[in-house]
């Protein structure tokens, strides 16, 4: 299934139905007054969170999505049947923007969570809505109230415990699919991943610890460039899937010569894009440190650590070399 974490929607309510103008016309009964009904309610827009959709494909193949109009009242007093409402699923993490794609009009952060984002229009006053000690016929009515409608941009941020970020080769879906069951596409260029990819991490059920296990949620995200904010390469747009992780792993490729720079270009671009990510928890890893020598791997990391002020943790998520010691760390990250 292709992912897609944007798109933009027409969304309308359904209109009231009309009030009725009728009399009552029986035999033997020769005052029958009016009878009319009133007119139905309009169907709502209602979005739903739903836990077994992961992406927006369905909203790129239809765009307009209108409820059910009410039906008009009838004689008898007989009101008619309201409209049907539509019913939007959406996945968890999905957020409804306005027409800027700024403002946020609402936000689904749980399963089964849902919102009458446009309410159905009222039905009309058949005419014996109408009726008065004076005006014992009267041929008035109303017709049903309009209902609503909007275009917005639905925006998917997915919910992961964990993000990992990093230029291209960093080697980020090849850690991914080192500790999740997860099988992102892995090859030797760069921009290999397209699109965002989950797994979900289970560390420390086996050992005579399991006060320190848990599951956890790992998100890969697409490689990072310089300019990234500007839109070069794949661009920022997939950050807003880091932004509500809990801790940040930060993956460099061991085998550049200027892991320093690489590391600040990563920085640069998180600053860039705002959204306080430059302030979440950040854990570093040299990677591919099964083709680097002890030299060279002590060296690299001084250079980080001087660079980051921060631990850097050596590791290979090929050789497996290191891997659970940095999950047991963004374990303890993420309980605090």
């Amino acid at each position: 299934m292709k992912f897609l974490d944007q798109a933009k929607i027409y969304i309308k309510s359904g209109t009231g139905g009309a009030g009725c103008v009728s009399f009552r016309r029986e035999k033997y009964i020769e005052f029958g007054g009016p009878d009319g009904g009133n007119g139905g309610k309009g169907g709502d827009v209602i979005f739903e969170a739903a836990d077994n959709l992961n992406t927006l494909i369905d909203y790129r193949y239809q765009q307009h999505h209108e409820a059910k109009n009410g039906r008009g009242g009838a004689g008898r007093n007989r009101t008619g049947a309201d409209g049907a409402d539509v019913v939007l699923k959406v996945p968890v993490g999905t957020q409804i923007l306005a027409d800027d794609k700024e403002t946020i009009l609402a936000d689904f952060t749980e399963k089964g969570q849902r919102l009458v984002f446009l309410k159905g229009g009222d039905g009309g006053f058949g005419n014996l809505h109408f009726t008065t000690a004076t005006n014992r016929a009267p041929r008035t009515y109303l017709p049903g109230w309009p209902g609503e409608e909007r275009e917005v941009w639905l925006r998917l941020k997915l919910i992961a415990d964990a993000g990992l970020i990093g230029l291209p080769n960093a080697g980020k879906s090849t850690f991914l699919a080192a500790c999740t069951a997860a099988k992102p596409k892995i090859a030797d260029y760069p921009f290999t991943t397209l699109s965002p990819n989950l797994g979900v991490v289970r560390i420390g059920k086996r050992g005579s610890r399991k006060e320190d296990g848990m599951d956890f949620v790992l998100a890969d995200i697409p490689g990072l460039i310089e300019g990234a904010h500007e839109g070069h390469g794949l661009g920022d747009r997939f950050l807003g899937h880091v932004e509500r992780t809990k801790v940040m792993l930060h993956l460099i490729d061991g085998t550049d010569e200027d892991v320093v720079k690489n590391y600040k270009t990563v920085r640069a671009e998180l600053k860039a894009y705002g959204s306080n990510l430059s302030r979440k928890t950040e854990i570093i890893a040299l990677n591919k440190c099964d083709a680097l020598d002890a030299t060279t791997i002590k060296s690299k990391i001084a250079a980080l650590k001087k660079a980051s002020r921060k631990d850097v943790y050596p590791i290979s998520a090929v050789a497996h070399m290191g891997v659970d010691d940095v999950l047991q760390l963004m374990v303890n990250k993420i309980k605090r």
